[in-house]
């Protein structure tokens, strides 16, 4: 696996038809900053260019990127746990900003995150996978309204990506963040561990 760069993905979507869609345009750039800004993401949010930051509760997220959005418990707002790898994930992570009535999708996470801080992030790892752990498998997962039960379901994906492809995928983007480009095949990755 090498780095994959979605953000011109993103941009070559703004005013044409959305793939996903019968009809409509998409309206926004979703490289840009979330409406409440960087510092105010959510903590589950992995590292990578696409985070949020106080999503509406509808639960639109999910319908749109099941592989890339997830719910958290408080309030059932949407953070990204799965960057996207190719332009399908950049479609299903678009669908889900545009569908979100506060627009709170970002995707300038390239400016804010350094090779250290997703160090940190991944050191701290342990809170997300507690916390999927009990979302995951708790009330939620057997909850009668079909809405909380995705939230389960969206834990256990998470914390699916946590033990198997995120650590890969956050050695690649630490290369893209040091070194401005992707690693040549064979190219040694940075650990995550320090």
């Amino acid at each position: 696996m090498t780095y994959w760069d979605p953000i011109p993905a993103v941009r070559a979507l703004v005013g044409t038809p959305h793939p996903m869609w019968q009809d409509g345009v998409v309206r926004h750039d979703w490289s840009g900053p979330a409406p409440d800004g960087w510092a105010n993401r959510d903590w589950r949010n992995v590292p990578g260019p696409f985070y949020t930051t106080g999503t509406d509760n509808c639960f639109t997220g999910r319908r749109c990127a099941p592989e890339h959005v997830a719910y958290e418990d408080e309030y059932c707002t949407e953070f990204v746990y799965r960057q996207p790898v190719e332009v399908a994930g950049v479609h299903e992570l678009t669908c889900a900003g545009e569908c979100d009535p506060f627009g709170a999708y970002g995707g300038d996470g390239d400016r804010h995150w350094t090779p250290d801080l997703v160090r940190d992030w991944w050191g701290e790892r342990g809170r997300a996978r507690e916390w999927a752990l009990r979302v995951g498998r708790g009330e939620w997962a057997t909850s009668e309204r079909e809405q909380f039960r995705d939230v389960a379901a969206g834990a256990r994906a998470y914390l699916a990506h946590l033990d198997h492809g995120l650590g890969e995928y956050l050695r690649d983007y630490v290369f893209w963040l040091s070194e401005g480009r992707p690693a040549a095949p064979g190219e040694r990755l940075p650990k995550l561990d320090t």
